[in-house]
């Protein structure tokens, strides 16, 4: 079975027989399960061995599909990185692997999931025939009937989304371009599946990067053009393109390098840089860009205007609303850190640290001069903030509430490094998870955190219970313990981080302390068991944090907490590369709070007291 496909436009359709749906960036997959699972490409070949994952999460979850069975399914295979994006490379690494040990390490932390878009049988009735309309309302009830997430979340440890239609192509598109997705697809009411067709009932529509560069050379065995621009006063190639661009207007271009040539071998024609173009395109891919298209020529541009600064500034595409003061300024020297990367950072670790944000009262440490000056707390939403930010007014402070990806960015410009909440959200009457402050007196003995992460890691074993571990950012490392919400009390907690700090003095009494005068602690480790309670706060998971080395409070997976741990290792600049390539270590966190084994623990200590 081949699947349907749609075709490129560079116009959106719009009226009331048109729906929208996000695109997404992976390797188009049917679903296919009666008396087995197969998950077939669309070149025909299996995907299973290579994506393990979403066997073992249909095979685990048998009973709840089983009576929909046989069951056909049209969807996406993707890495998700946020509701509206998919990420491509990581998708094309996983596509690429063999070793079945490199599989499923990846499986396991970083797994892909299905993405599905359209509903083909049902029950071994087929839905093909059926129009547009009539087959999502059927996939949506199956997927209510199954209590699978009805649109994409990275958070979730489903393995099988929904991607849901809408009718707002204009609100849709602004969330697409926000999270810097792949682009739309709009599909008419009308439609019925036709395996193998590329269709005009179904069109893409790309979210294009646009870049000012010029022609380096031509290649003359395939008609490529080749393009760069200035880095460091040297022409840097960001690659080559041959579509978008008239026939007349490609046959003037090679005239002009074939007369202006600095040298000629078997392959290239070369030129020196001169010619100016704007070329439109996805994404970078190992350094390349990924579908370029000829924009137009930019006879107003020369070639010094070209530039590399300004093609890395372009390639994340901001809301108008969302205006960016100052994109060049330095805020870390060592690694240098401009605002733009700050920002950047930012857009891509927002699925990441949004949900631990949301709907907590913020507190932010601003650096309006970034390392290079003084910083401050900030509580009260400033009157200059726009509409869209939220706030909740709490003790006489109307704090904000960073619900949002514009409102997170927004909080960048602002140059807010440090993201503080509080141990609840502002619907919860207690805390929403446990959480452990280990805090070494200085860098120099962080090793102490680290022992006590590994001590505090058994006894968690031991009574069945489920922690998360990050860095501080700072000097030390804090352990999380989500429980569910409006349970228990923070009296109820203490017991629970009184008992744990008891436990690490009474075996290690020459590296832990529960004395708050640092004068009288010896050089030990201080278990702050106090801290956690209401109206504390403590610093959010992927946050920047205001010191030299531009580090962040990280999520670790617990094998990582052994003596070769260095805080310094985890920054801005290589956070997103090491969630590509590893994983995030807090994914399972939000589900775990509906499994925590909290309840017989504190039952425990309660009868102890």
């Amino acid at each position: 079975m081949k699947p349907m496909l749609p075709t490129l436009t560079f116009e959106v359709p719009q009226g009331e027989n048109w729906n929208y749906e996000v695109k997404y960036d992976g390797f188009r997959a049917l679903l296919l399960w009666d008396e087995e699972v197969k998950l077939i490409s669309r070149n025909g070949n299996s995907l299973l061995e290579i994506f393990p994952e979403i066997k073992l999460y249909l095979e685990n979850n048998y009973e709840v599909f089983k009576k929909f069975l046989p069951l056909a399914l049209d969807g996406e295979l993707v890495y998700l990185e946020n509701e509206f994006k998919a990420q491509f490379s990581t998708i094309q690494v996983r596509g690429r692997m063999r070793s079945e040990k490199k599989i499923l390490e990846k499986a396991l932390h970083a797994p892909c999931r299905l993405l599905v878009f359209d509903l083909l049988s049902l029950n071994g009735t087929s839905f093909s025939g059926r129009n547009y309309t009539e087959r999502k309302l059927a996939l949506q009830k199956l997927f209510a009937a199954c209590n699978l997430p009805n649109k994409p979340d990275p958070i979730s440890t489903d393995l099988l989304q929904l991607i849901p239609a809408y009718k707002n192509y204009q609100s849709l598109w602004e969330q697409v371009v926000l999270h810097d997705g792949e682009g739309i697809v709009a599909k008419q009411d009308r439609n019925i599946w036709e395996e193998g067709k590329r269709t005009t009932l179904w069109l893409k529509f790309k979210n294009f990067k646009y870049v000012s560069c010029f022609v380096t050379a031509y290649e003359k065995s395939n008609g490529y053009f080749y393009v760069g621009v200035y880095k460091d006063s040297k022409i840097y190639p960001i690659g080559q393109f041959l579509f978008g661009i008239k026939p007349e207007e490609k046959q003037a271009l090679f005239q002009i390098i074939k007369e202006n040539k600095t040298n000629e071998d078997d392959r290239f024609i070369h030129v020196q840089p001169a010619i100016c173009l704007e070329i439109k395109y996805l994404e970078l891919y190992d350094e390349q860009m990924r579908e370029p298209h000829f924009e137009r020529f930019r006879f107003d541009l020369s070639p010094e205007d070209c530039t590399f600064d300004k093609f890395v500034h372009q390639q994340k595409n901001l809301p108008q609303d969302i205006d960016i003061t100052h994109p060049d300024k330095p805020l870390w020297e060592t690694p240098a850190v401009k605002k733009i990367d700050f920002i950047r950072y930012l857009q891509e670790i927002s699925p990441y640290i949004l949900p631990f944000l949301q709907n907590r009262l913020l507190t932010v440490l601003r650096y309006p001069h970034g390392m290079f000056g003084e910083a401050f707390y900030q509580k009260n939403c400033p009157d200059y903030a726009p509409d869209f930010v939220q706030t909740s007014l709490h003790e006489g402070i109307n704090y904000i509430v960073c619900n949002n990806l514009k409102t997170l960015l927004w909080l960048g410009n602002q140059l807010a490094f440090e993201f503080h909440i509080p141990f609840q959200t502002l619907s919860s009457k207690g805390p929403s998870e446990i959480v452990l402050d280990l805090d070494p007196p200085s860098r120099k003995e962080f090793k102490l955190a680290i022992k006590a992460a590994q001590m505090i890691k058994e006894v968690l074993d031991q009574l069945h219970l489920i922690g998360f571990v990050k860095t501080s950012g700072n000097k030390g490392l804090q352990i999380y313990i989500p429980l569910p919400e409006n349970e228990y009390s923070y009296d109820d907690t203490r017991l629970f981080t009184e008992f744990i700090a008891e436990y690490l003095i009474s075996k290690a009494p020459e590296s832990f302390t529960i004395e708050r005068l640092k004068r009288n602690r010896q050089n030990k480790l201080y278990v702050d068991y106090i801290q956690h309670a209401a109206g504390k706060t403590i610093v959010a998971p992927y946050s920047a944090r205001g010191n030299e080395t531009a580090a962040l409070a990280t999520p670790l997976f617990w094998d990582e907490v052994n003596d070769d741990l260095r805080m310094e290792d985890f920054t801005i600049l290589n956070m997103m590369k090491r969630i590509n390539e590893k994983g995030d270590p807090f994914q399972s966190y939000f589900e775990t709070k509906k499994k925590q084994n909290f309840s017989p623990i504190l039952e425990f200590l309660k009868q102890k007291k």
